[in-house]
């Protein structure tokens, strides 16, 4: 089994006294890839550090819908300048709306939103997105900014159908946390991921947050290794074989991201 963790903060300083060793347990659980997501312009440079010292890690730049407020022109220009130099960067985000907790005012969040998918369409960096209870915004600025062919992922996709299908006509993987592990949490998500494509799909932890089961029940933070998790009880649901499937997701995530 090969697998990619296409989603994680292990930028965290919650990982910093044994990144090492959770680099090592993640490789044991047969996790070969980690995308490290930016989330502004300090973790996003953090995240680059990362990935230049240690082997299978990439990188995304962005500004989270929670940051927006703090985001500016010159935040824009500083992560674009940082996807031009550093070739461990293979995407933008992750970048949407969050009307959930509204950290951000939702003005701040939609116009930094729209400048983020500007700034992704001219680098052609596939974007990595982020959408909570935006009561149809998100899809409003997504169709409006006309993204045709531009590859993304939905991040930890918690949606309902008639969005889903949306975002798969669009193009875009849905990406698949541990909620599908979770009894009550995730019993929507396992219904709704049947439906999903297997060439659609993209597995992540969101690490170190979203610990799944077994691991949710003795950890609490989560990390790339658990992605794992994640797998079997994807392929369980989909009654597919997981080291086809395993193979297909791994495939799915090179075509959006590229080779590591």
């Amino acid at each position: 089994m090969k697998l990619f963790d296409s989603h994680s903060h292990i930028d965290d300083q919650c990982f910093d006294n044994d990144f090492d060793e959770m680099l090592k347990r993640a490789l044991e659980s047969s996790v070969y890839g980690i995308m490290v997501v930016g989330i502004n312009d300090k973790t996003s440079k953090k995240a680059i550090e990362l990935a230049k010292t240690h082997k299978n890690l990439i990188t995304s730049v962005g500004v989270h819908p929670h940051d927006a407020k703090t985001c500016s022109d010159s935040v824009i220009k500083t992560l674009e300048t940082l996807a031009l130099k550093h070739s461990c960067v293979r995407a933008w985000g992750e970048t949407g709306l969050d009307f959930n907790r509204m950290h951000s005012p939702s003005e701040s969040q939609e116009k930094w939103f729209e400048r983020q998918i500007y700034a992704a369409s001219k680098l052609n960096l596939p974007i990595i997105f982020h959408e909570r209870d935006s009561n149809g915004r998100f899809l409003e600025i997504l169709e409006s900014a006309n993204l045709k062919e531009h590859k993304g992922v939905v991040h930890c996709f918690s949606g309902s159908k008639e969005e889903m299908f949306k975002y798969l006509d669009l193009g875009y993987y849905i990406g698949i946390t541990g909620i599908l592990t979770i009894k009550k949490r995730g019993e929507a998500l396992r219904s709704l991921s049947l439906l999903v494509p297997e060439d659609r799909i993209l597995i992540e932890t969101d690490a170190p947050y979203l610990t799944p089961a077994p691991q949710k029940n003795k950890i609490r933070r989560n990390e790339p290794g658990f992605v794992k998790s994640v797998m079997l009880k994807l392929a369980q649901i989909k009654n597919a074989d997981v080291e086809e499937l395993s193979k297909t997701i791994w495939q799915n995530t090179i075509d959006l991201f590229g080779t590591i």
